[in-house]
């Protein structure tokens, strides 16, 4: 008999799933490495139920969201495609309906929901875990539980509203215009929006000129970022600026984690070091941040895009042409933003409730140590959460550790395939489905490969231009510091915790991507060319190759084999 185990009922089983789709695609951009069987559970209970609530309050024309699974550390998705064209024409109809919000006042939307939202969150915060009695402590875990679907409500109906629209916009350039979201043009015509999480760096790099002028530049240059609170708080000047950096990270900086789809890496709040060393790369390396100076370049080529495409335009088709052009320009901003708010908020206030239940249950000996807390699902932390010292989890936590470590070792192949159901076909239902997440988020355009190109890597474009640098794999925040200015970033995908270092590169590419995934947007704003989906960027390249990448063919060369 099937056991469910980390997401119970929600784990791949071949004998049914492929009743519900013969073809499941893999996650890449959120689960690899494999994710905790803690933070698995939430992610595919609240995503997909968030997907198929976002779906159905819209009523998407082609699609009812995503069935998820969980297999061995990784979130594996399929679309529920509406198949029937009857069906089709009447949730169409309905879309018109639920749509006009969106292009009545989207940032007012928003607003709302990152008021409500917010809200939640600073409930949850007003409670002290460590004094707490256990029946409170339990009751903050649920209400993290609750406040987790609600963001994924939120989440979900705002982004298939605004992306969805970013596929009509894209589906109107291709026929007025013949150009599609790889094209500098189209890149042009949505570039060039502030957003939270660029405020938030922004901060930072305030930070690092406030510490100049307090006279901290030596200190802080001279001082790992591991021990650099200690060594600030030895001087006067050092506690003043401590007050600053402190406020700041417990008001927005903070809430930040390197990796952006889990809860086993500490917050910034927790461990400050990437943000002090974001402060020391702006003063070492004389970073500034000149994206409000990039995004004045954006601003006057988007306005002087948007004058020559209308032109091209039809009169009668105008109007509608400029209202989806408008929706299709908010995810830019939005992307971004949602970010800051939605998934890296949300999951640090998850990661807070569960080390506060993990510190408790290690204390009564539930659990070795509260990172142990990672490897239960909240049935289990329901079991022991009024009185732990009755119940031994060691046991559950040592067998799923040792299983996900297992599924770090092994990873997880990109698709799950029917037996004789082949990858085009799978490939095209995607498309068909016009899911605007899957096409432009997670799984985005497969590359071409064309030989008479010779390129070592074939990828697709997500920021135009040409660049050649000196390679730097990165794969954690960690190791953000050994950039220098004009490298080029190799990484299997990167995080908003990242962004800062934006600042200094000469290009991007990333094993896996989309038009609308960090990459792709962010070096839009600082234009400079990013590759994406070329699958095996950090296997081939290696730190001191030089590489010439052409983000507009889509390719990569190694200049010194």
């Amino acid at each position: 008999m099937k056991v469910y185990d980390c997401v119970p009922g929600l784990e791949f089983d071949e004998s049914v799933d492929f009743q519900v789709s013969p073809c499941w695609f893999h996650d890449a951009t959120h689960s690899v490495p494999p994710w905790t069987p803690m933070f698995g559970w939430f992610w595919v209970n609240f995503c997909r139920h968030g997907m198929q609530y976002g779906a159905e309050k819209l009523s998407l024309p082609t699609v009812k969201g995503w069935d998820w699974r969980f297999k061995d550390g990784a979130g594996y998705l399929a679309l529920l495609i509406v198949k029937d064209p009857a069906e089709r024409r009447a949730r169409e109809e309905r879309f018109k309906v639920a749509i006009k919000p969106f292009t009545a006042d989207f940032a007012g939307m928003w607003k709302g929901f990152v008021d409500e939202i917010v809200g939640k969150y600073e409930k949850l915060k007003a409670l002290d875990l460590d004094k707490a009695s256990n029946i409170e402590l339990l009751e903050n875990f649920e209400e993290t539980i609750n406040t987790t679907r609600r963001m994924w409500e939120i989440h979900m109906y705002m982004m298939y509203g605004v992306y969805t629209a970013f596929v009509l916009f894209e589906q109107m350039t291709k026929q007025l215009l013949g150009i599609d979201d790889t094209s500098p043009q189209f890149h042009k015509l949505t570039s060039g929006f502030d957003n939270k999480s660029f405020q938030v760096d922004k901060e930072l790099f305030e930070l690092a000129k406030k510490a100049q002028a307090m006279g901290l530049k030596d200190v802080l240059l001279a001082t790992p970022a591991s021990t650099m609170k200690d060594t600030l708080q030895s001087s006067q000047k050092g506690q003043e600026f401590l007050k600053i950096f402190d406020d700041f990270m417990k008001n927005e900086g903070g809430w930040r984690m390197e990796r952006m789809a889990e809860i086993n890496v500490p917050t910034w709040l927790e461990e400050p070091a990437p943000a002090f060393n974001v402060i020391k790369m702006s003063l070492e390396k004389g970073v500034d941040y000149n994206l409000d100076e990039e995004r004045k370049k954006r601003e006057a080529e988007r306005l002087a895009t948007e004058k020559e495409v209308l032109e091209k335009i039809a009169p009668e088709q105008r109007s509608w042409f400029r209202t989806i052009l408008t929706l299709a320009q908010n995810c830019a901003w939005f992307s971004e933003e949602h970010n800051h708010y939605l998934d890296l908020y949300a999951h640090a206030m998850i990661r807070r409730s569960t080390m506060g239940v993990g510190r408790r249950l290690a204390k009564e000996g539930t659990i070795d140590a509260p990172e142990d807390v990672f490897f239960l699902i909240p049935d289990e932390v329901r079991k022991a959460g009024i009185n732990p010292g009755m119940f031994n989890l060691r046991t559950t936590v040592a067998r799923r550790k040792a299983d996900w470590q297992g599924w770090c070792a092994n990873g997880n192949p990109p698709m799950i395939m029917q037996e004789g159901f082949a990858i085009e076909d799978a490939m095209k239902g995607l498309v068909e489905s016009l899911d605007p997440i899957a096409l432009k988020v997670v799984v985005g355009t497969m590359p071409v490969a064309r030989p008479e190109l010779k390129a070592d890597l074939y990828g697709v474009c997500g920021s135009p231009g040409v660049m050649e640098g000196t390679v730097k794999v990165i794969w954690t925040e960690n190791e953000l510091s050994k950039i220098v200015k004009g490298d080029i970033l190799v990484a299997p995908t990167t995080s908003p915790s990242w962004t800062p270092v934006f600042s200094l590169l000469g290009g991007v590419i990333v094993d896996r991507g989309a038009s609308l995934s960090h990459a792709a947007i962010v070096g839009r704003e600082f234009g400079i060319p990013v590759v994406m989906n070329v699958f095996e960027g950090t296997k081939l390249l290696k730190d001191g190759m030089k590489v010439r990448l052409d983000a507009n063919m889509g390719t990569v060369y190694i200049l010194d084999k």
